[in-house]
């Protein structure tokens, strides 16, 4: 009866999954083909200026672009599920090519701060709740709520004044140096900033909402008695507080996984970085809609399934929390 259930509940998880993905890819085809703008212009350039109507008819029909959107989505959707994505308009070549050339440099920067930002958060949260009302508090308090509200796309700009431009110590913009591309050092470098700008930007939010909540657990019973039995108050929120807490943290840092995506798309534009987030908006502003729906619809996938992950780990480690417990958690008593 308990393996019935659990392959219920993985079914119904699977179905709100593939639900999920062909709900986003019909908005996002239908916005793609609405929107103002001809994608003759990204395939053929200048040239369609010089194209008569007759021509202009004759390549739109060649490029499936001139039959109804219902039409068109439906035999998107059918070559997708077999794999073929179409053609890149912009770059004249399969949409999965153009895109596995820039992933890695995505995978790279968002999982990087991701990490980074996890352990961060996590540190500086304990740490000021082990420092409470004390200096060290208060400075990061006060610095990690002016981070907070600083947008990304000025920050971006401050950095690459200070470290790029006056100081001559960082690259400014891209992901490597040109014949450089196997120079780890060279590719780090061109990380930092990126990187920088990517934890500034988010890390006092989850650490703030680690720190109250560590909070929580240093008011309860179990804290005062270990005390009293001769533990270091340290000691105890290691072992015990953190744990506690862990659940909910690897919860909200699932839902807070579109943030980072979104952040590292904007970061990415501003460094002229070349991964997902400036190759979305390359083929937004091109009516590249071959290559904007393989990207959305990546991104998409990532986000369902971490937050699936994450969300069975967490019941895994605190079986008392349903995901709506968790999500309420997350959204709720967290802010």
């Amino acid at each position: 009866m308990e393996r019935k259930e659990v392959m219920k509940r993985i079914g119904k998880k699977i179905s709100v999954f593939l639900v999920s993905l062909f709900v986003l890819s019909f908005v996002t085809f239908a916005i793609a083909r609405l929107a103002p703008g001809d994608p003759l212009v990204s395939y053929y350039g200048e040239r369609v200026e010089k194209m008569s109507e007759t021509q202009k008819a004759a390549a739109r029909k060649r490029l499936g672009v001139d039959e109804p959107l219902l039409v068109q989505y439906g035999r998107w959707l059918e070559r997708a599920v077999h794999g073929d994505f179409g053609l890149s308009f912009q770059y004249k070549q399969p949409a999965g090519d153009v895109l596995a050339a820039r992933i890695g440099n995505t995978l790279l920067l968002g999982g990087a701060a991701y990490i980074v930002l996890f352990l961060a958060s996590l540190l500086i949260g304990v740490g000021c709740a082990l420092h409470e009302g004390t200096w060290l508090d208060r400075v990061l308090v006060k610095a990690g709520t002016v981070s907070a509200c600083v947008p990304e796309f000025w920050l971006c700009l401050l950095l690459i004044f200070v470290f790029s431009v006056t100081l001559g110590w960082l690259p400014a913009s891209g992901a490597y140096t040109i014949g450089r591309q196997s120079d780890v050092l060279d590719r780090l470098a061109h990380l930092v900033l990126p990187l920088a700008v990517l934890v500034i930007s988010h890390v006092w939010y989850y650490a703030a909402l680690v720190r109250n909540r560590l909070l929580e657990e240093l008011g309860k019973d179990y804290v005062l008695l270990g005390q009293a039995n001769g533990l270091s108050l340290g000691r105890i929120v290691w072992r015990h507080g953190v744990p506690n807490v862990l659940p909910s943290y690897l919860s909200l840092m699932a839902i807070a996984l579109p943030h980072i995506l979104g952040g590292t798309y904007v970061v990415e534009m501003v460094f002229s970085y070349p991964g997902l987030g400036a190759l979305a908006y390359e083929s937004a502003r091109y009516h590249d809609y071959n290559v904007l729906m393989l990207t959305v619809l990546l991104s998409g996938t990532v986000v369902l399934m971490a937050n699936g992950l994450v969300n069975a780990l967490a019941h895994r480690l605190d079986p008392t929390q349903d995901d709506t417990q968790i999500l309420r958690e997350s959204e709720g008593e967290w802010l």
